[in-house]
């Protein structure tokens, strides 16, 4: 026998109302306990309330069935009370006058009772119809036929006088016909009618009669050893249409009613016919229990057993036929639920009230029908679970197998709550006992400290109830634990209230640890979420402390930037480095607030800050960008960051630096030598002194000679570029640019110490100084390297130029004549002067052309105009040339004359002037075609004849 069979469970029983009573004398049994795991129960329990207290408090319950429809209680006094399913009295029959000792039902409506009185009623459960039966002799038991009222009424009855009579309505006449099945074996103990077969015990042992034939087809011994049946009485269970279960003191036997030939399952057929077509019965199960069994049932495949544990003598349970017991020592009645092969899956001692005082036959089981369809792992379907009435004289207990939720409700008792969550989430249940569940599945996990777990488990067990997790998140953060929780709180669907968030944000801030993830948890959670002021007041206390690491400076950033103070956030990026300062910069217009950012941007990214230091230079002075990077801290180098910014500053404007124009020649020296000679070619704002000190400790020889050219001391400087550069070119191409005779007189002085530089000096002076000066200046003696050559090449050198100077000189001569030619022509050109009146109308008429006309001319023309009046008079006749109307004509010679009268004077002259323009050619001699007309000076052309 297993531990759940040797060590029985005391289920609490609730009452009723639904609430669970007191347990009554309950005591510890001794041993060990947690050898094994506990076993899940499989049936729950719960006393019948309602009417039944009140029934029982001045009766006692004899006997009891339970339809479909209905609980059918009998009492001692003979009363029939129909109950409903809760307890409630609806109907109550005076059917007998003294104890009902059995009840049978049929499926409509038909009730039958007997009685220790010797009667048998047969009452209708909806009308007051009843019929009584007279048998003088206490009537223990009694069957209707399933088909009641569709067989004439039949039934069966028997009691002490050991008769099993079945009584048959008469078809035509009233009365009913009386038929003896079988007698002479003892009284009718127990009796039991399923489809065509009737079973009934006696002394004997237990037969079963085929109805529907008429036919005897089994009998089953009474077992040996066991009590008398006044004190232990047989039952008797179909547990389908097939199957009969009898239990009888200690012993249980399974009968298979089969209709063919074939051996039974354990071999041990018994048959009354050995026809084929015949039933018979074959014993499928059989065993011995501990216990006396006072009531049995089926359970799907398994059987219920109520239990009654008899008294011990010397450690030995008495098996006699005659059950003593002292009054008043009596054990509590156990359910047993077990197999066909008496494995024990739970035993549950009931507390029914007054148990000491009870003996076995005073209990009774009953079990309400049920389909049976399936008990797999202990759960019945919906519809399918059964009930079963443990009645005692003065308690009636209703056993039902546990459902889902008790099994979540057992699993989460015994701590495993992870099981309990695993069935509710596959559906095995109610869906409110998911938030059941969790709640202590969670309570269990904060009790153990598993706080990173409960946490994680918190999105599946709290789901979308905000309430849930707002009562969740203070708790976690009542336990300093919120950090945990933090990562799984939702932030839309639900969406909690913005004190759970400030709540949850403030908590990261005490602990270093916890930075990163408020800093993560902040760019995540979006701003609508809280208020951002609850969180600075938290941090801002620990800007100057030893805990305020990197990751909550950036947090107090971001918040900042959400509460719309962006100058604050600035700071805090920039002492960050964060590289999207400079974009915060900008989106923000925060120019007027980087004055004490630079060496910050600078170091964050020297380019950009650059750029934005110069392009704002109006509002960061570059005075402020020095002295910021000259304090800079060692742990930067300064000195590049300076030239960088001074480098850019001088490219855009050589002005706006040129108070540290000595200092950026110190950083040039050291960073960018290459633009030394550009910037002391452009800036006038260095002093020379300690430029020359800069590059005569650097070495830097050029640019020594172009100071030195600068402070005048020209002669130091060519001996530099002589002895230390050794670059005659460069030296001819200094003291060119000096404009210096003396120059040029040093310069051979100190080429004529060295024979090479001679040579190379002949070379790289042509066209700025005669060889043969140089040559002759050269001591007898004195060897020059290629000397011929380079003679060679100055001399032909020299002729090249010569003859180039004559082609230009050519050039420039024939230039002069040509345009001295055409400057002649022009002059003999007359200019129309028109009257006042006729020049403005001519301007409206030509309007248009007179805009591309020659700029020139029209100077010309208000030129001669103004030296022709005041008075001037025609060359011809003398008059005025400012007579009103009339056009004059005046050439660059000054001369002026009537347009009129210089026509008149000119027609004498066109003749003799014919024969000489046929001889010299298409041309006159002022350039014009031989086809214009030509007005020239009269008084010029007749002096030139």
């Amino acid at each position: 026998m297993s531990s759940a069979a040797r060590r029985a469970s005391h289920p609490a029983l609730a009452n009723g109302d639904g609430e669970y009573g007191p347990e009554e004398d309950e005591e510890e049994e001794e041993g060990d306990e947690g050898d094994e795991p506990e076993e899940e129960p499989r049936l729950k329990y719960q006393r019948l309330g309602g009417s039944v207290p009140a029934i029982l408090s001045t009766d006692a319950a004899a006997a009891i069935a339970v339809t479909d429809r209905a609980v059918l209680l009998g009492t001692h006094d003979g009363t029939l009370h129909i109950l409903d399913f809760q307890g409630n009295q609806s109907k109550e029959i005076k059917a007998h006058t003294a104890t009902i000792n059995d009840i049978s039902f049929e499926d409509r409506e038909y009730i039958g009772s007997c009685s220790d009185d010797g009667t048998v009623v047969i009452s209708n459960l909806f009308t007051d119809e009843k019929l009584k039966f007279e048998y003088h002799r206490p009537m223990k038991a009694i069957a209707l036929d399933p088909q009641y009222s569709r067989s004439n009424n039949r039934f069966a009855t028997g009691g002490l006088a050991g008769q099993v009579l079945v009584l048959t309505k008469k078809s035509w006449v009233s009365g009913y016909n009386k038929k003896v099945l079988r007698e002479g074996e003892g009284p009718i103990h127990s009796m039991k009618w399923r489809t065509d077969l009737l079973a009934w015990a006696n002394d004997a042992g237990v037969k079963v009669h085929d109805m529907k034939t008429d036919r005897g087809i089994a009998f089953i011994e009474k077992p040996k050893g066991i009590p008398r049946p006044e004190v232990l009485l047989p039952h008797l269970v179909w547990q389908d249409d097939t199957v009969l279960v009898i239990g009888w003191g200690t012993s249980v036997k399974i009968a298979a009613i089969r209709t063919d030939s074939s051996q039974g399952l354990n071999g041990m057929q018994r048959s009354i016919s050995a026809a084929s077509s015949e039933k018979y019965v074959d014993i499928v199960g059989s065993f011995q229990t501990g216990y006396h069994i006072s009531g049995i049932a089926p359970f799907g495949d398994l059987l219920v057993m109520l239990a009654y544990i008899p008294e011990e003598d010397d450690g030995d349970k008495k098996n006699s036929t005659s059950v003593s017991s002292r009054q008043g020592t009596a054990q509590r009645p156990e359910i047993h639920l077990v197999s066909w092969k008496n494995d024990v899956l739970t035993t549950d001692a009931l507390p029914i009230h007054g148990y000491e005082h009870y003996k076995a036959k005073d209990y009774t089981l009953a079990h309400a029908p049920f389909s049976g369809s399936s008990n797999a792992g202990g759960q019945w379907a919906a519809g399918d679970e059964p009930l079963y009435y443990i009645v005692s004289p003065k308690d009636i207990v209703v056993a039902k197998p546990r459902d889902t939720e008790d099994h979540i409700a057992w699993l989460l008792q015994h701590g495993w709550h992870e099981k309990a969550l695993a069935a509710v989430e596959a559906g095995q249940g109610r869906t409110e006992l998911l938030d059941e569940v969790g709640t202590r599945y969670l309570d269990h996990l904060i009790i153990e400290r598993k706080y990173a777990e409960a946490a994680q488990l918190c999105p599946k067990l709290l789901r979308g109830s905000p309430s849930a997790w707002e009562r969740w998140v203070f708790h976690f953060a009542h336990l300093r634990q919120l950090p945990v929780l933090i990562p799984y709180i939702p932030i839309e669907n639900p969406q909690l209230s913005d004190t759970a968030y400030e709540v949850a944000l403030v908590a990261l801030t005490t602990n270093a640890s916890f930075h990163g993830l408020l800093l993560t948890t902040l760019k995540s959670w979006p701003p609508t979420l809280y208020s951002a002021s609850p969180v600075i007041s938290a941090i801002e206390p620990q800007l100057n402390s030893s805990s305020m690491t990197n990751s909550l400076k950036e947090a107090l950033a971001e918040l900042y930037v959400i509460n719309s103070q962006y100058e604050k956030a600035l700071s805090l990026f920039a002492e960050l480095l964060k590289p999207e300062v400079f974009e915060f910069i900008e989106k923000h217009n925060l120019h007027d607030a980087i004055h004490d950012k630079v060496v910050n941007l600078m170091l964050l990214d020297c380019k950009r800050a650059v750029h934005l230091l110069i392009q704002h230079r109006d509002i960061i002075p570059p005075y402020e960008v020095v002295e910021q990077l000259l304090h800079a801290s060692k742990s930067c180098d300064k000195k590049y960051l300076l030239h960088q910014y001074l480098h850019a500053l001088f490219e855009v404007d050589i002005h706006a630096g040129k108070d540290y124009h000595d200092m950026q020649l110190e950083l040039y020296a050291d960073y960018e030598p290459r633009m030394l000679l550009p910037f002391l070619r452009t800036s006038q704002h260095y002093r020379l002194d300690k430029a020359y000190e800069i590059f005569a400790q650097k070495e830097f020889v050029k640019e020594q000679v172009f100071v030195l050219g600068r402070m005048g001391n020209a002669k130091e400087a060519l001996s530099t570029i002589i002895n230390k550069l050794e670059d005659i070119q460069e030296a001819v191409e200094f003291v060119t640019e000096q404009h210096d005779d003396e120059l040029w007189d040093e310069l051979i002085r100190q080429c004529l110490q060295k024979p090479e530089m001679v040579g190379m000096l002949l070379e790289h002076t042509v066209g700025n100084l005669d060889p043969l000066y140089i040559v002759s200046l050269v001591p007898d003696g004195l060897e020059i390297p290629k000397l011929r050559d380079r003679l060679v090449k100055i001399v032909t050198d020299y002729r090249t130029e010569t003859s180039l100077r004559h082609g230009c000189n050519d050039i420039l001569k024939a230039d002069c004549v040509n345009l001295l030619v055409k400057y002649y022509h022009e002059a003999r050109r007359g200019v129309c002067m028109a009257s006042m009146d006729e020049e403005a109308q001519g301007a409206r008429v030509n309007e248009g052309s007179s805009r591309t006309g020659d700029r020139s001319s029209t100077l010309r023309n208000l030129e001669m105009k103004s030296r022709t009046r005041c008075g001037a008079r025609c060359c011809l006749c003398f008059d005025p040339l400012s007579i009103q109307d009339m056009s004059f004509i005046v050439f660059y010679c000054c001369h002026a004359y009537h347009q009129s009268c210089l026509e008149g004077g000119l027609d004498s002259m066109k003749s003799n002037s014919n024969a000489r323009d046929s001889d010299e050619g298409s041309e006159d001699d002022d350039g014009s075609p031989s086809g214009e007309s030509r007005m020239r000076c009269v008084l010029c052309t007749t002096a030139a004849a």
